[in-house]
């Protein structure tokens, strides 16, 4: 059966990237893990490598020229004479606006329906009122009675000069944007006393010779085992149904100067302590270096992010698209620790979530 490789996300913002390179052709025989095509950002080129042994049976994309975000890139099969399927949706990890920003006209109707612009398919640079229209009339969708919709705003009154985004601006819109369209996002603060995890994050660095402070990974770990416990913290809404993970993905920020990772441990369940906190570091480490794998900064099934280095006093972080449960940890000016939560309320509620923030804040004895 065929299978599509997809475009990846290099890192959490970028919505686009270049085509620095296709290493095969339609017909050649590939390995698992042989490198099929390079891809870069401002940051870094990394390499796309075969899921599967099996046969190319069609590239896409020209060299040199930027290729959007969960997109298909090349098609692999089981033989060399296998069909290529009909075009089909990314998968909702990478979902990204099909064309640019809808027309005013187009969004009109978006707001009209209840839709997304990433629903719909653009046949042009702009997302317009006729595909709009064609999108409504394949799927027969409409608006249901009674619906609410978010208002369109107007135009502002004043005015400036418009700028394009760039493609980490163009990610971080389309997160901010499924976070408010998508998302029922609800926020909980939860201060707590940080020594028993100082003195347990200590002793672990002292007992494995580290030279990092591991509390970060720690809690982390820490949250992973709770995601185990509770399903809801690792899950999402898809078609009316809430989705449990089979795996425990987590992603935790990094921030490296201006960029922004969420770098993601994948099916960190089955690690063991010790493992989960070198994987982490090494993830944190080659973020640093903008070298990170495509596997490495997308799918995140739950989601870690810290500010206690800068000392701010509250941190309400945005929901990665088809996450429910997002931690925020930070220690303020005057050396309160707090550790909060954004959460999907379709998916939880806060007796979930004070849980799970009541747990996460002291070690597992």
């Amino acid at each position: 059966m065929a299978s599509p490789v997809y475009v990846p996300r290099v890192n959490n913002n970028d919505d686009e990237v270049v085509l620095v390179s296709l290493e095969v052709a339609a017909g050649a025989q590939v390995r698992r893990g042989q490198v099929l095509a390079q891809v870069e950002t401002d940051k870094a080129v990394l390499d796309v490598e075969s899921p599967a042994d099996g046969f190319i049976l069609e590239t896409r994309g020209t060299v040199g020229e930027k290729v959007t975000v969960g997109k298909v890139l090349v098609w692999l099969g089981e033989s060399v004479d296998e069909a290529v399927p009909e075009e089909l949706a990314p998968p909702p990890a990478v979902r990204q606006m099909s064309g640019g920003a809808p027309t005013a006209k187009a969004r009109m109707l978006l707001v009209r329906h209840g839709l997304q612009a990433v629903d719909v398919r653009a046949s042009g640079e702009r997302l317009t009122e006729a595909d709009v229209e064609r999108h409504l009339a394949s799927t027969g969708k409409r608006q249901a009675a009674g619906l609410v919709s978010r208002a369109a705003y107007p135009p502002p009154v004043v005015e400036g000069n418009l700028r394009e985004l760039r493609p980490e601006e163009k990610g971080m819109l389309a997160t901010v944007t499924w976070h408010r369209d998508e998302a029922v996002a609800g926020y909980i603060e939860f201060p707590y006393d940080p020594a028993p995890w100082d003195a347990y994050a200590k002793a672990f660095g002292d007992q494995h010779k580290l030279l990092l402070g591991p509390l970060q990974s720690l809690m982390t770990w820490r949250l992973v085992q709770l995601a185990l416990e509770n399903p809801k913290l690792n899950a999402t809404i898809v078609d009316g149904q809430r989705l449990e993970y089979s795996v425990v993905n987590p992603g935790f920020t990094v921030q490296v100067g201006e960029t922004l990772y969420l770098a993601v441990l994948r099916d960190a369940a089955q690690l063991d302590e010790k493992n989960f906190v070198n994987a982490m570091v090494d993830l944190q480490r080659r973020a640093a270096g903008h070298k990170l794998g495509a596997q490495e900064t997308q799918g995140p099934t739950i989601g870690f992010s810290s500010m206690a280095r800068w000392k701010v006093s509250r941190h309400v972080p945005i929901l990665p698209p088809y996450t429910s449960f997002m931690v925020a940890h930070t220690v303020g000016p005057d050396g309160q620790a707090v550790l909060a939560a954004t959460y999907d309320h379709r998916v939880m509620n806060g007796f979930d979530v004070v849980t799970a923030l009541r747990k996460l804040s002291k070690p597992a004895t």
